[in-house]
């Protein structure tokens, strides 16, 4: 398994989520994709209760998607708004964890649902504040993994200069990319399960000296101590972009659940064998909620009961599948809301294309 690396301390201090302000039940969305993709509204209905998706917050006002004319105007919207979002999360998350912009010394980007040059950390750094010389990483086409890889690659950067603040964000608008002319299962289920919205984490290697924390804030986060990658050649056709003049068109096998499940406890405990543990001896579990099957899957592989997976869930049926930024909502509730004893041992997980599966060890 490769990417595994253990030894540096880099330590989560602020995990932040922003979604967009258009928020509508799943209800309404389905009549909207009934009412602008020619399918059977049967199938549709019951593609999209199958996702236990109650709502999502979208880019756009609902009735402005019929607007966006090509993937030029998609394009152009999802610049803007993720312009935006990502602002304010790393405004949120720097507040969170009591810095100032001027104090951030790496920038990594992430998203795979709109594309821009110069990158969007460009712009996002100059409209936060951060300082001319802060080295920037935009990463694309990791997709849902994105969040989790991000994690890692800051890791290894906070390995290097562990005096030093990095910062990632993940910005994801997956509704710009649902296909009008696109009667696909893929397309029906990609228009009920993935929603759109950004976050940031805040993060320092172990020789920085950061500030106390806020009283009343949330507590600081876990330490990410290792990290672990899998890709498992051949699987290309699982997930991915179909590119061409009509933009992002989804590909979403239906035999996805089946790699997981043959997959995913395999690598999952070899990873942790690494570092001489093994799945029952973790505490807490950060999972991207890819959809119920891919929950239910890493629940059964696990054995995982008794709520463990209870905030993976809430994230999935409050915002939809965001991508990259899912694993980082997880994060963020895992944060404030079920913090581990010190030296608890826990596991970040996210899947996505290539495919691939990304991992951290974490320690409370």
């Amino acid at each position: 398994m490769g990417g595994v690396r253990a030894g540096g301390l880099m330590r989560v201090l602020a995990v932040r989520t922003v979604l967009p302000e258009h928020r509508y039940e799943q209800r309404q969305i389905t009549e909207a994709v009934a009412g602008s993709v020619r399918t059977d509204e049967r199938l549709l209905e019951r593609l999209h209760s199958a996702t236990q998706v109650s709502g999502r917050n979208l880019a756009l006002p609902i009735e402005d998607y019929l607007g966006l004319d090509g993937f030029t105007a998609a394009n152009d919207t999802y610049i803007a708004t993720a312009l935006d979002l990502t602002e304010r999360a790393v405004r949120q998350a720097l507040d969170g964890a009591g810095l100032d912009p001027a104090e951030v010394d790496h920038l990594v980007f992430c998203s795979s649902t709109g594309v821009a040059t110069p990158s969007l950390d460009a712009a996002l750094a100059q409209r936060v504040g951060l300082r001319e010389d802060v080295r920037r990483l935009p990463v694309f086409g990791l997709g849902c993994a994105a969040g989790a890889a991000g994690l890692s690659r800051v890791h290894d950067y906070l390995l290097a200069w562990p005096e030093q603040v990095a910062v990632l964000v993940c910005v994801e608008l997956c509704s710009l990319t649902v296909q009008r002319d696109d009667a696909s299962i893929a397309n029906l289920v990609g228009s009920g399960l993935f929603g759109d919205g950004a976050a940031a984490v805040v993060a320092a290697g172990d020789r920085r000296t950061v500030p106390v924390r806020r009283p009343g804030g949330p507590g600081r986060g876990p330490r990410i101590v290792a990290t672990g990658s899998r890709l498992y050649p051949g699987t290309e056709r699982l997930m991915g972009w179909n590119v061409g003049e009509h933009g992002f068109r989804i590909v979403l096998a239906a035999d996805l659940v089946d790699h997981v499940e043959a997959t995913l406890a395999r690598d999952v405990t070899a990873f942790l064998r690494r570092h001489g543990l093994s799945p029952e001896e973790i505490t807490s579990w950060v999972c991207h909620p890819g959809g119920p099957k891919v929950i239910d899957t890493i629940a059964e592989a696990f054995g995982l009961g008794d709520g463990e997976l209870d905030l993976t869930w809430e994230s999935l049926r409050k915002a939809g599948n965001l991508s990259s930024v899912s694993v980082l909502n997880v994060l963020e509730e895992t944060i404030a809301r079920r913090p581990r004893p010190p030296g608890s041992p826990g596991v970040l997980m996210a899947l996505g294309p290539g495919f691939s599966a990304e991992m951290a060890l974490l320690r409370w």
